[in-house]
């Protein structure tokens, strides 16, 4: 059952709605450019990325904040029905699935079922009719394989050119040149983790399950897939434990997560720590400007942090 929005954003719609039924002279030109919301920072770069200056892209997650926690306001909300897509992952942002429903049913793009996700928010594989059954018990990390990022790149490259035909081509353009970008950058996490001397990844959130398949190694959170759920004592002094015995150097923190526990868990092993970014959004503190940046400052670190020739 969806939940019903606050009173608050419903008045804002349909205030909205009712400042758009003025005389046609009052009403502004139309735009050639087309206006996009994305939920998340990864979603908007790749819509801008596909789209060029064929597209406005807004993202509705405020760069430096951490897109599980998000909460839209009644103008974000009333401002989903001046898009003409609504680009969104089912299950990882609540706020968006109720607002879209709500209000931008029509427009609204899930990318969900083209991320191939089959790993739940426990770390257990599943298979695609359980996912498809219950996106938000799904780890949502898909960005950060580029393979199953390639998909969805695809799909919203697709669905552009669904809604603004006449540039159909410039959209599939776009789109096979981003997907060219993420096929190098596969090819070089697939080189440069081929050779490790740690396998094991510990994080200090279970974001890189969808990397760690990828690239053959074996991802152990301190906390689970939303930061915010911290562990008990006991899983924090099983993964210490985990990490004395198997000589693990390094405990990875994140951008836009407290890195308090892994800092805990370094300091009683005597690891060290280093970031990884989930690239979930760009902060001041980012290794890099972009997507294609970030994860590849994500791979030297993981060459370092997990010893690969």
């Amino acid at each position: 059952m969806k939940r019903a929005l606050p009173a608050l954003v419903v008045g804002a719609v349909a205030a909205l709605g009712l400042a758009g039924c003025g005389s046609d002279a009052a009403d502004p030109p139309a735009s050639d450019v087309l206006q996009v919301d994305a939920s998340f920072y990864p979603l908007q770069w790749a819509t801008r990325q596909i789209g060029g200056d064929h597209v406005d892209v807004s993202s509705l997650t405020p760069p430096g904040a951490e897109p599980h926690d998000l909460e839209l306001t009644p103008k974000q909300v009333a401002g989903l029905t001046d898009a003409a897509l609504v680009v969104y992952a089912s299950g990882f942002q609540p706020a968006v699935d109720d607002a879209v429903g709500q209000v931008a049913s029509d427009t609204g793009f899930d990318v969900a079922p083209f991320a191939d996700l089959t790993i739940s928010a426990t770390g257990e594989h599943v298979d695609e009719e359980d996912a498809a059954h219950d996106p938000a018990a799904m780890d949502p990390h898909f960005w950060l394989d580029p393979v199953r990022f390639e998909q969805v790149v695809q799909a919203i490259g697709d669905r552009l050119a669904e809604v603004d035909p006449d540039n159909a081509a410039d959209y599939a353009a776009g789109t096979d040149s981003l997907l060219e970008d993420l096929a190098t950058l596969d090819q070089e996490f697939s080189d440069g983790l081929a050779d490790c001397r740690q396998t094991r990844l510990v994080t200090s959130h279970t974001a890189f399950a969808y990397l760690a398949e990828r690239y053959g190694l074996d991802q152990v959170g301190i906390s689970g897939v939303n930061p915010d759920v911290e562990p008990d004592a006991a899983t924090v002094k099983r993964i210490s434990e985990l990490v004395q015995e198997q000589g693990i150097t390094t405990i990875y923190t994140e951008t836009l997560a407290s890195p308090a526990l892994a800092e805990t868990v370094a300091r009683e092993t005597g690891a060290t720590t280093a970031v990884l970014d989930p690239v979930a959004g760009l902060t001041d503190t980012s290794a890099g400007s972009d997507y294609l940046e970030i994860m590849r400052s994500n791979l030297r670190t993981l060459q370092e942090g997990q010893q690969c020739e």
